[in-house]
């Protein structure tokens, strides 16, 4: 295969997997970076529950496209 077809192709799995893991975010708050959690256990309801099955697609294919480079 092309060299420069794998290049494009992580480019843009690259861009989109920081982008759908950055949607994520929206109730992570500022007390989480300190330490601070709320343990309140909450489920993966709608929108969030198909941005984390997108992510881990996104970021599968991502590492397999990166060990199929190695070998060709």
């Amino acid at each position: 295969m092309n060299s420069s077809w794998f290049n494009i192709v992580q480019i843009v799995l690259s861009i989109t997997l920081v982008l759908v893991i950055l949607l994520q975010q929206k109730g992570a708050g500022v007390g989480g970076i300190f330490g601070g959690s709320s343990n309140i256990y909450s489920t993966k309801r709608g929108v969030d529950k198909v941005l984390f099955y997108v992510t881990i697609i996104i970021s599968c294919l991502f590492f397999g496209l990166s060990l199929a480079r190695l070998f060709f």
